[in-house]
């Protein structure tokens, strides 16, 4: 899922996520569109689809991450998170149904229920309180959320006669950093809750990479089969297929527009500092075996000549390659799943992206 925290993907048209990548579902940020342009803001435009003209799907994440990474300018509590905004300092607060209340008034089809991330080095005592106040939190929003779409309370008949609500999903989030048997406890209470889907939260936020892929292998296969997976804020082309082979389906991350920005591109060859001057006068594409729409067009010489003269096209052009180019290593990856080869998938893509990488990073 390409990642539009404000309703938008930086530097990527609509148009182009839909007719060139064909991007099914974006994410979108709720502590960000809370604060901006508001919950109440978002009811009377009618939702985030209606408000950004995107007619696919949208997931919004709770906004748990956002306000626990501001830790200089929040108190919590049971109840939920006080905080000051990043934006003017002013005063706002968070909990498990004011999130789903929020993400109720954007409408999109995937809600994501309230939790605490800790860092990936909490120790093991935080990370259990942390753990137990996730569950506690995931019970109110599950609780809320059911009643904000129960078109027989006062607050589901307003969201539906507003168009907002009766077609949600809420997902729940596995929590427990790099500790085996707490990931295992809190995958077994928030099952028992009963998501419509389930997410892997707390990862790519400090832990060493080995940490995070053991973790996978213990917890993917033992997540509740007959829905989905979703690995949070991943990732690399790299740790996607890892995780992909422990048996994940969704991922979302900001890497291939951030990157795509610096001049960084992905490639099946591995990845390419597009401000290398080996490329001045480079007449090939970014990457040959790419059929996106950069790729047919224009040359690696010609991208490298926007970004040193600071044109915003080359953030623009290289950020859509950089998402088309995952959007087809996953569809790669949903093929040979089908075809019983992706193990082998797997292997090939990572020799090449390793081996025959076209760098200077």
């Amino acid at each position: 899922m390409p990642v539009g925290t404000q309703g938008a993907v930086k530097g990527i048209r609509f148009e182009s996520l839909e007719d060139d990548i064909d991007a099914r579902i974006i994410l979108g940020n709720t502590y960000h569109l809370f604060l901006r342009p508001g919950t109440d803001a978002m009811r009377q435009m009618g939702g985030l689809h209606k408000f950004t003209s995107w007619k696919r799907s949208f997931l919004t994440d709770s906004g748990g991450f956002q306000v626990f990474s501001l830790t200089d300018l929040r108190k919590l509590t049971e109840e939920g998170v006080e905080f000051r905004s990043h934006l003017d300092g002013s005063k706002y607060f968070l909990s498990p149904e004011v999130s789903m209340e929020a993400q109720a008034a954007l409408g999109s089809e995937i809600v994501m229920a309230f939790d605490e991330c800790p860092p990936g080095n909490a120790g093991r005592d935080a990370t259990k309180t942390s753990l137990d106040l996730t569950i506690r939190w995931a019970k109110r929003s599950k609780a809320r959320f059911d009643e904000l779409c129960d078109e027989g309370s006062e607050s589901g008949r307003l969201l539906a006669s507003d168009g907002l609500c009766g077609r949600q999903a809420l997902f729940g989030i596995i929590q427990g950093a790099g500790f085996d048997d707490l990931r295992l406890e809190s995958l077994e209470r928030t099952a028992e809750i009963g998501f419509d889907g389930y997410a892997i939260g707390g990862l790519s936020v400090g832990e060493e990479k080995e940490v995070m892929y053991r973790v996978l292998e213990n917890l993917a296969p033992k997540m509740p089969k007959d829905a989905p997976r979703y690995l949070m804020g991943v990732g690399t082309p790299e740790d996607m297929l890892e995780a992909v082979g422990h048996g994940v389906d969704m991922f979302d991350c900001v890497i291939p527009t951030r990157n795509g920005r610096t001049g960084s591109a992905f490639t099946s060859r591995g990845k390419l500092n597009i401000r290398n001057a080996k490329f001045r006068l480079d007449d090939r594409p970014l990457d040959p075996e790419c059929a996106c729409s950069v790729c047919r067009r224009y040359s690696l010489g010609y991208l490298r000549h926007l970004q040193q003269a600071g044109e915003m096209t080359a953030a623009t052009l290289i950020s859509h390659h950089n998402i088309a180019f995952f959007f087809a290593l996953m569809r790669g990856a949903r093929q040979a799943i089908l075809n019983g080869t992706f193990g082998e998938f797997h292997r090939q893509a990572l020799e090449k992206m390793a081996s025959e990488r076209p760098l200077g990073v």
